[in-house]
């Protein structure tokens, strides 16, 4: 039977408060015509940047749901991952990925391992592992640059130059990836600026869209940035639009809440922006890399 919009599996925990994992990824992309199929890989009172936040694991749970989405013979145009708690976690994905994927399948990876320099608290070594083996049947990966390094196994420092970070996307794309797109690239020389750098192994060029940050960090946002890469290019964008979309979007989230008096744990007001995923392409900032 035909389905008439294109459908996600998105394997990400769900946390009841706290704009974070399937609370982003199931509005952004319900938004842009796509659905949903939650596989939860755990269930949260709030995301992990709160204190004491109740925890359900759901490995034991996952494969049961599979097996009765094979009964049912589902098919994805999409399968899209995010948090992954465990290494056991890891390798359900990787045969979910071998048994659900099609010819013209879009699987994107987002390696969700750490930030700022550092692995997040309940992760572990034996999780970086096993990331660096499911990044291989991805089509697309999206680490920011701290998992970069914990990808490459490389040391974490405070500045890279474009020429090291362009090295490192070669060599995870040399890895099995089709598409690498690093977020939060720092620029050196304009230190109110970030970039995001992504190269398409399709036709070996590197495109860069930078945008200028407001002081403050909200949970989510590589999330919802995620997102929208996928669904931009789901609907049929180029790569360059997709990452324009993705930038521009998270950016607008966070210029939406920094003026008001509000507890940035709570994640961008993604509910104030929503429709303009929905608006055509008005600019572009991105550029074509040498």
């Amino acid at each position: 039977m035909l389905n008439p919009v294109k459908r996600v599996a998105a394997i990400h925990d769900l946390s009841g408060f706290g704009r974070a994992s399937l609370t982003v990824v199931t509005p952004i992309l319900s938004s842009m015509g796509i659905q949903v199929c939650p596989l939860p890989t755990a269930v949260l009172s709030t995301h992990s940047h709160y204190k004491n936040f109740h925890f359900v694991d759901l490995t034991d749970h996952l494969q049961p749901i599979i097996d009765h989405w094979k009964q049912l013979d589902l098919s994805f145009h999409g399968i899209y991952s995010g948090f992954l708690g465990s290494h056991r976690q890891i390798a359900i994905v990787e045969q979910f990925i071998n048994d659900f994927r099609l010819p013209n399948t879009l699987v994107v990876v987002d390696p969700v391992l750490g930030d700022n320099g550092r692995i997040y608290t309940p992760l572990n070594q034996q999780v970086v592992v096993e990331m660096r083996r499911l990044i291989s049947s991805a089509d697309i990966i999206t680490p920011n640059i701290t998992e970069l390094c914990l990808l490459l196994d490389i040391p974490y420092k405070d500045s890279f130059t474009i020429d090291e970070i362009k090295q490192g996307i070669l060599t995870l794309a040399g890895k099995g990836p089709r598409i690498v797109i690093v977020t939060s690239v720092p620029e050196p020389e304009r230190p109110n600026y970030s970039s995001v750098i992504a190269y398409s192994s399709f036709d070996k060029r590197f495109w860069k869209v930078t945008c200028n940050y407001l002081p403050a960090s909200f949970p989510g946002t590589g999330d919802t940035f995620s997102s929208v890469i996928t669904g931009s290019l789901l609907q049929g964008d180029s790569l360059p639009i997709a990452l324009d979309r993705a930038v521009q979007f998270a950016s607008m989230g966070v210029r939406a809440t920094f003026g008001y008096s509000y507890n940035p744990a709570e994640g961008i007001l993604l509910e104030r922006i929503l429709p303009a995923l929905n608006a055509p392409v008005s600019q572009t900032t991105y550029e074509l890399m040498d």
